[in-house]
């Protein structure tokens, strides 16, 4: 039985709302270490605007332009097998979303748009939809993902995206479900099989530890968001099974509250020494 895209939203945010408990409970959710006063504000702009603004006119523009430009499409992969449309999905939106992110740390002008979600100095949920609100605009996995239900797919997607969400989520929350799992001799194969198959939270984490000298960090790497294989497969992994010692941005200067969330209609802060306002942690 397929989802609706009601009943995929719920779960999704009850995920999300799980994990948020998770770190209420034991990591402080609201009181991350080296938060700013600014950083709240990032995170509630980009969830808004991305599920209230962004995602649905994504997906009435490729609506109306199928409609208008190829009508004869629309529908065209309803009766496709399971199989075929995960596959799709996998390539067109998850692979596509590999490149699109490291692309993303290859060339300044995207890395701006791209910024806000790496200055947050904690790992969280609160990181999950943290984005320039432009960036996710141009990206282009949700724009395949719109194509892809058009074509008559949206039952696969419905499920596809809890699945997806859930291992994000799970990737960044601070509360790392996989750490206790490395304590277990006996799971290791297991373990061995899992991180080289999806994003965990210690092969996340290292793709926003904040110092390149830290064993455990690889922000140039570990791009992968549901499959970490793209990464194994395209020889950006790194497999460290330890978490870094500190998150945020090395070697550049303080990102402005405008910068973060609509760079370059802000401009990007150039003073190392900058005391940005509202960019002071909380004591």
């Amino acid at each position: 039985m397929s989802l609706t895209s009601g009943e995929s939203s719920l779960l999704v945010g009850a995920i999300f709302i799980g994990f948020a408990l998770a770190e209420l409970i034991s990591t402080r959710l609201f009181a991350k270490p080296g938060q700013t006063r600014n950083d709240a504000l990032v995170e509630v702009a980009s969830i808004m605007m991305l599920f209230g603004i962004t995602q649905p006119l994504i997906l009435l523009a490729v609506g109306w332009l199928g409609d208008h430009f190829a009508p004869q499409y629309r529908d065209a992969l309803l009766g496709a097998p399971f199989w075929q449309a995960l596959v799709l999905f996998l390539l067109f939106e998850d692979m596509l979303q590999y490149w699109w992110h490291r692309a993303s740390h290859s060339f300044g002008w995207l890395y701006n748009l791209h910024r806000a979600h790496h200055n947050g100095q904690y790992m969280s949920v609160r990181l999950v939809y943290r984005n320039n609100i432009l960036y996710y605009a141009m990206m282009p996995s949700l724009w395949m993902a719109g194509v892809l239900v058009y074509l008559g797919l949206g039952w696969f997607y419905a499920g596809y995206l809890v699945v997806k969400q859930a291992v994000i989520i799970g990737a960044h929350s601070d509360v790392a479900w996989d750490k206790p799992f490395y304590r277990i001799k006996a799971l290791s194969p297991l373990m061995w099989l899992v991180e080289r198959t999806i994003s965990t939270p210690a092969t996340h984490f290292a793709h926003h530890g904040r110092h390149k000298s830290d064993p455990a960090v690889n922000y140039k790497g570990n791009f992968g968001n549901l499959l970490f294989f793209w990464d194994v497969l395209f020889g950006t992994a790194k497999i460290t099974r330890k978490y870094p010692e500190s998150y945020g941005v090395e070697n550049l200067p303080p990102a402005t509250l405008g910068q973060q969330l609509l760079w370059p209609i802000f401009p990007e802060n150039t003073d190392m020494d900058a005391v940005i306002p509202g960019a002071v942690a909380k004591g």
